[in-house]
């Protein structure tokens, strides 16, 4: 396992519950003390990422906000690197950058962008990568690739954060995993998203196994980097319950998952909040994941479990 590094939480949100703004929502996920909020990036009913990260973080004062994440396919990396300079500087070095290879079917059907296969889509995902860490570096950054040229361009401004925002990448297969671990600082453990949406053909790769396996590409792939990682999960159900084994009887069956497999898969919480806490300290231990990230209608019931560990 990585070294172990303190817990904190995050709240990923695209739009605010009914009758509060943005920005209300914002504070109280800082108030709650959630480490980020982050904010998908899909092309559906929701807020554009890179102006809600920007609203976020000028409702508040210490809270970090992070896309999570970025479709690479969405947007052009020159673009997208003056964009995410731009909220790190004016939210005072608060952004996590989060960049994916897109996955949601529906995003590029309904928009009439191709959709390669992954292989290339995590090839064009690099070559972004490349792009915009030169831009985020002092000097002019050229960029000779398969999908991307760049040339003599000096990328303004530069990011606040010392080397860069920290990056995020997040997968549920080999390659995307091999990547995040030889280029991020952040990674995602994520469930296989090769339908294109979350349902019951994810449970397999959402196991304690499967987590196991996704540990061991990273580990390769990373090398003496490893300890360096922080982990992160995206908790699909957070639920604080006295009946766990009801819990999951009701709802494994949705995910494809037995219901023993769903009680100790890393992507569910549930139980009293002793029992929630000492979940996450068991999978720290056991997998390494000190950053979980859970969805805004578990925000509120979860926050006495980041009360309790939180910076632990």
């Amino acid at each position: 396992m990585p070294s172990k590094k303190p817990f904190r939480f995050t709240v990923q949100a695209a739009l605010p519950p009914a009758a509060t703004t943005w920005a209300e929502l914002a504070r109280r996920v800082e108030g709650l003390g959630y480490s980020a909020l982050t904010v998908s990036d899909h092309l559906d009913n929701q807020y554009a990422t890179t102006p809600a990260l920007m609203a976020a973080a000028d409702a508040t004062t210490t809270l970090r906000i992070g896309s999570l994440t970025y479709g690479n396919d969405y947007r052009h990396p020159v673009v997208l690197a003056k964009e995410a300079a731009t909220v790190d500087l004016l939210s005072g070095g608060r952004l996590e950058f989060g960049l994916g290879a897109g996955w949601m079917t529906t995003d590029y059907d309904q928009a009439g962008i191709p959709l390669d296969h992954p292989g290339l889509r995590i090839a064009r995902l690099a070559e972004a990568l490349d792009v915009i860490t030169g831009l985020w570096a002092e000097g002019p950054c050229t960029f000779h690739g398969k999908h991307y040229q760049v040339h003599d361009l000096d990328g303004f401004p530069k990011p606040v954060q010392t080397p860069r925002p920290p990056i995020l990448i997040g997968g549920g297969g080999r390659k995307i995993l091999t990547l995040a671990a030889q280029r991020a600082d952040i990674i995602g453990l994520n469930i296989a998203l090769h339908a294109g949406r979350i349902d019951e053909h994810a449970g397999p790769s959402a196991t304690h196994e499967a987590t196991l396996e996704k540990l061991d590409w990273i580990r390769t792939a990373a090398g003496s980097h490893f300890d360096d990682l922080e982990l992160q999960v995206r908790v699909h159900l957070a639920a604080i319950t006295d009946d766990r084994a009801g819990l999951a009887e009701a709802v494994a069956p949705t995910l494809g998952l037995t219901p023993e497999e769903a009680l100790v898969s890393p992507h569910a919480l549930a139980g009293t909040v002793d029992e929630i806490v000492e979940q996450c300290l068991a999978r720290r231990e056991a997998y390494g994941i000190s950053c979980v990230g859970i969805g805004l209608d578990a925000m509120d019931a979860m926050a006495p479990v980041v009360a309790h560990l939180a910076g632990r």
